[in-house]
């Protein structure tokens, strides 16, 4: 929308005091653990059993260890310093709750996509949705499992077919300090989107 985009442009210029960042990716990536690992509040968290009798809808996967999924969005707090309070919503990752992700990202600074590159074909969905479908700018973050990184940024980047703009790190979010870089990460893409769009000497 042109209101979310121009309001967006403003405060990332100078004039921000709170942003909305989206945290994305797959089922099971650890999109509600970046959320609960940083928030100052307590997280607002709309998950739900998973069960047999809903396994042709959501899929039970047996390599991964995860019993419930979230089925509207997570949401969370962190103040970054006196300039910047981060509202942090997480987006549901099974397939059908799909659609409720572009009403999350209307309004974004940015967006934060976690990927699991044990399950990497789980992240293309993702990433093919805000390289063609969402207009913010966002980051990829391979998600240290265990802490543990077992292939090489350059190896994902390749696989993920990621264009050269888009950042890749790599963080274990369950630590806070490490979900605090990443999020920066995301505000500091932003703002170097829109540094880049809005011409020199414009206030």
């Amino acid at each position: 929308m042109p209101a979310s985009s121009d309001s967006r442009d403003s405060h990332l210029t100078g004039q921000m005091t709170s942003a909305k960042i989206v945290i994305a990716g797959g089922f099971g990536v650890g999109k509600t653990t970046a959320v609960e690992a940083i928030s100052e509040i307590p997280a607002i968290r709309t998950e739900s059993w998973m069960t047999a009798a809903a396994a042709q809808i959501d899929r039970l996967d047996p390599g991964i260890d995860k019993v419930t999924t979230t089925v509207a969005m997570d949401f969370g707090r962190v103040t970054i310093d006196d300039s910047l309070v981060l509202y942090l919503f997480g987006t549901p990752g099974q397939p059908r709750f799909w659609p409720m992700w572009d009403d999350l990202v209307r309004g974004a600074v940015g967006a934060l996509v976690l990927v699991d590159t044990n399950h990497l074909e789980n992240s293309f969905a993702a990433v093919n949705y805000f390289e063609n479908d969402a207009d913010v700018p966002w980051i990829v973050c391979v998600n240290l499992f265990h802490g543990i990184q077992t292939h090489e940024l350059s190896e994902v980047r390749e696989a993920l077919t990621l264009p050269p703009h888009v950042p890749l790190i790599a963080a274990d979010i369950r630590e806070p300090r490490n979900v605090a870089h990443a999020l920066l990460a995301v505000v500091n893409h932003a703002t170097e989107r829109v540094t880049a769009v809005v011409p020199s000497g414009v206030g």
